[in-house]
């Protein structure tokens, strides 16, 4: 099958152990993206997917960030899906109590309620520094604005991350994806989204593609229905175990350009 678009998740996919991508899987990537298209699909916010946009020469393409929650062609953006303001509010009104590290996104904005070790860690890995204003001035703020989060990472001990789970399941059972990437680690994002849907808002909306002519890697919970949805999943070795089952090809560790190692074969590179 002759492919024509490539989505990449980042984070345990494209990276290596610095967190950054090697110099392998830039020169393949853009020797692959003279051939078609290259999109990069995350739970990043846009700001921490630009530099790598940039160091593999693609900014011309959309950015698909938020697990799908905001698609930016050309910087604006096509399509927007945020969690209800009443959710947020109810979740803030519940951390009141336990006081868990909410992490408050939307577009390019990163609030958090103060510089503590969660923060210090997300700007380390995305290279974007958050603004310090507490949860409740967020809320203020984006009320008077009429907007609300893209997503939710809630950082902190197993025991707070369970209790918010639980109390977002028992609130609003049909509302939020809860992706839970380790026990510390809970991000919340509109049920009604996907990496998937933006996948397949694109293809129809811009490059008039279906999702048989997709290759897609990933490597997260979050990446199970874009890779088995597209004509071509790719799941590097250290995916989970969801994803390993549904991808039609596993590839070499993120941290090994396994990325990198697949579209050589793929494309005779």
């Amino acid at each position: 099958m002759q492919y024509k678009i490539i989505f990449s998740d980042i984070d345990g996919t494209l990276l290596n152990r610095d967190r950054v991508l090697s110099p392998s899987t830039i020169d393949t990537l853009k020797q692959v993206k003279e051939k078609l298209p290259v999109v990069l699909i995350s739970a990043r916010m846009p700001a921490a997917m630009r530099h790598l946009q940039q160091d593999l020469e693609i900014e011309d393409q959309p950015i698909i960030s938020y697990n799908g929650g905001l698609i930016l062609i050309n910087g604006k953006p096509v399509s927007s899906t945020e969690i209800p303001f009443a959710t947020l509010a109810g979740l803030s009104a519940f951390n009141k109590e336990i006081n868990c590290h909410l992490s408050l996104y939307h577009n390019d904005e990163w609030y958090v309620p103060q510089h503590d070790r969660w923060a210090a860690r997300e700007e380390n890995n995305t290279r974007v520094s958050p603004e310090i204003k507490p949860n409740a001035e967020v809320l203020v703020k984006w009320k008077s604005e009429n907007k609300s989060a893209h997503k939710i990472m809630a950082m902190g001990t197993e025991a707070e991350i369970d209790a918010i789970r639980d109390f977002l399941q028992k609130e609003y059972p049909d509302q939020l994806h809860l992706y839970r990437s380790k026990p510390t680690y809970l991000e919340i994002a509109n049920k009604e989204i996907s990496k998937f849907t933006a996948i397949r808002y694109l293809l129809d909306n811009h490059f008039n593609l279906t999702p048989k002519d997709c290759i897609a890697f990933g490597d997260n919970y979050n990446d199970v229905e874009m890779i088995n949805g597209v004509g071509m999943g790719v799941a590097v070795a250290n995916a989970r175990r969801e994803v390993l089952e549904v991808a039609n090809v596993v590839t070499d560790a993120g941290t090994e350009d396994g990325v990198a190692t697949s579209l050589k074969k793929l494309f005779k590179l």
